[in-house]
């Protein structure tokens, strides 16, 4: 059975989403950020594995549901941050980050029969999951992160090493106020759209 992995930061204000600020403030941002990390951690709770790892940059907080292993996150770059999360597994492992609360536990139900990665790519050009069959860290060292090819550059790197790559849906992450929006839209009955829509309702958006 896989390792399921969530790669994320303590929601605290002015550390996360800072993309949406403004319209948000940063105690808003973080608020999001909170109920993003919730809706991910309750659905990864839900999928069936083998483990649950939360690979945290902070301290856990009450929003963190029991049956998680916490890591700290090691110090360097976010493809080395990645690599050292697969460095920790000795078996099949799936990677999700906390943007992306309108993940579901059938699309983190994998096989990988047949197959040595998946590849979930992000609409803005990176990637939502990353899985592997064998997890090597090589495989992440040295990936540009956070730039409109991270995605390609990552999917090639798998190819490259002759992996066999299923892929994923397409998903949104939430970094601007208009990704918020989308996602919400898609996932309504998420903590993610119930907070954004209390944080419209104060401030009248």
């Amino acid at each position: 059975m896989t390792t399921l992995l969530v790669i994320a930061k303590e929601p605290r204000p002015g550390r996360v989403k800072t993309r949406l600020t403004p319209p948000f403030t940063p105690r808003e941002a973080a608020a999001l950020a909170e109920a993003a990390l919730v809706d991910t951690l309750r659905t990864v709770a839900a999928t069936p594995a083998r483990r649950r790892v939360l690979v945290l940059d902070g301290a856990p907080g009450p929003w963190l549901p029991a049956g998680f292993d916490v890591v700290p996150q090691c110090a360097g770059g976010l493809d080395e941050r990645l690599a050292a999360a697969f460095a920790g597994c000795d078996g099949p492992a799936l990677l999700i980050g906390m943007d992306t609360p309108q993940v579901t536990p059938t699309l983190l139900t994998v096989d990988f029969a047949g197959c040595d990665a998946y590849f979930g790519p992000a609409e803005d050009g990176g990637f939502w999951a990353l899985g592997l069959a064998h997890p090597d860290p090589e495989l992440l060292r040295g990936v540009p992160m956070s730039t409109p090819t991270t995605g390609a550059v990552q999917r090639e790197r798998l190819l490259g090493a002759g992996l066999r790559v299923r892929e994923l849906p397409c998903l949104r992450d939430v970094d601007t106020a208009r990704d918020a929006a989308a996602v919400a839209a898609s996932a309504p009955a998420s903590r993610f759209a119930a907070e954004l829509g209390r944080l419209r309702a104060v401030a009248g958006r």
